[in-house]
């Protein structure tokens, strides 16, 4: 396996990531770009590019520790940054990583920078242990998030945030939802065990792996009998609580978890709406593994463009997954904790008042709507909650639910409202 060649790319993915792109569409742009990468490079790639946006604040803060002055080359501190993580926080063999990345280095302009990468290099791997510890007298470095989101946190979370901020630098857990049309927890672990893999039961039908494995080695995944789905987003359908025969809208569909689950649970009919086609494919390929084929009508639209999707027969029951920071997720997204600013979840809060008012005519008397984020910022919740409720005299809040980040759930926020 070349690890000059993942090593490099990762390195590419940090400056692209440095210049406000995504990391998940850099990623696919580079493996369309090199279609020859190995399944060992691969995972190089992703393991380095995942994990520089994980530990970026602490990465950053021991580089500039062994620096006289920054680096405005960002070529040059990105692939240090990649040499860093894997020294750091990986297991690879020090002298190769160091090797690779000089060589890589002495590629940029004329080589001018060959000795130099060598030298920050070697010193980082005789004083890391300092330079490690020095990184809990540094916000940004410690927990690996911005100062003004640790701010947030300590301000909104006074009693949490140290959880919250300890959750979002750990590597999310891989855990599954089983359809219960074909068994429970209980069943699904004896055929894990069988496969030799690890697991235990996180409520009737909830899984979660030792480890993560690719979906190809769970038994029955292929045959719909489990899907991949966080602990906290399988409280969503739950809280809906769909019946056999009702009309239900799930709006912003994509990639279907949710509207898989809501089929699981009660034969009723979905009409799942997406404004992304190439999304709202994988909610159809979803529905067909789950064996839902026709359970759903699946429309591209906007959701709050009620012209161009509804027929004015109002729903029994609306999921309301409105867009937003996806700040409760940053862990299986680390680059979103340096991609959004500080008035973000302010603009995307606005954006949600149109699409819930929108929803909410779509709505029968005494159906029920659930707002539901992947966000911790009250602004996108409780705020919106307050002043949805303000607007709507027929809404009745039921149940407000604020899943934090833990070991076993990333972060989400639920309210549901019935309309009188």
């Amino acid at each position: 396996m070349s690890m000059a060649l993942a090593q490099k790319l990762a390195a590419d993915s940090i400056a692209a990531v440095a210049q406000g792109q995504n990391l998940q569409d850099v990623l696919a742009a580079i493996r369309a770009a090199h279609p020859d990468l190995s399944a060992q490079e691969n995972g190089a790639l992703q393991d380095i590019a995942y994990g520089c946006q994980r530990y970026l604040g602490s990465l950053k803060f021991m580089l500039g520790k062994l620096l006289n002055k920054p680096i405005d080359n960002p070529q040059l501190e990105s692939l240090l940054l990649a040499a860093l993580y894997q020294l750091h926080y990986t297991r690879n063999a020090p002298h190769a990583v160091v090797n690779e990345a000089v060589e890589s280095i002495g590629r940029i302009g004329r080589g001018q920078y060959r000795s130099f990468a060598n030298a920050v290099l070697r010193r980082f791997l005789r004083e890391k242990d300092k330079l490690a510890a020095a990184c809990k007298y540094d916000d940004t470095a410690r927990h690996n998030l911005p100062q003004w989101w640790v701010a947030y946190l300590q301000n909104h979370y006074p009693k949490h945030w140290h959880n919250i901020t300890a959750a979002l630098q750990s590597h999310p857990p891989m855990t599954l939802r089983v359809n219960r049309r074909h068994g429970n927890a209980e069943d699904y672990l004896q055929k894990l065990a069988a496969e030799g893999i690890e697991a235990k039961a996180l409520d009737d039908y909830a899984v979660t792996l030792n480890e993560a494995v690719p979906v190809s080695r769970l038994p029955g995944f292929s045959d719909g009998l489990v899907s991949v789905q966080d602990f906290g987003a399988q409280k969503a359908a739950y809280l809906l609580n769909p019946k056999d025969g009702e009309r239900i809208l799930d709006a912003c569909a994509a990639p279907g978890g949710k509207t898989g689950h809501l089929l699981e649970l009660a034969d009723c009919h979905v009409t799942a709406l997406d404004i992304d086609e190439t999304r709202l494919a994988r909610v159809q390929s979803n529905l067909d593994r789950l064996g839902f084929q026709s359970a759903a009508s699946l429309h591209c639209a906007d959701a709050q463009d009620l012209a161009a999707w509804y027929d004015g027969r109002q729903f029994d029951a609306v999921l309301a997954d409105v867009p937003c920071t996806a700040s409760g997720v940053a862990r299986r997204n680390p680059d979103i904790k340096w991609l959004r600013r500080p008035s973000d979840a302010s603009k995307t809060a606005r954006q949600q008042e149109a699409l819930l008012d929108a929803l909410w005519q779509t709505l029968t008397k005494n159906g029920r709507m659930l707002l539901a984020t992947c966000s911790i910022f009250v602004e996108e919740n409780d705020q919106q909650l307050q002043k949805f409720l303000n607007r709507h005299a027929d809404a009745r809040l039921l149940e407000p639910h604020v899943l934090l980040p833990n070991k076993h759930q990333d972060g989400f926020y639920y309210a549901l409202i019935q309309k009188q």
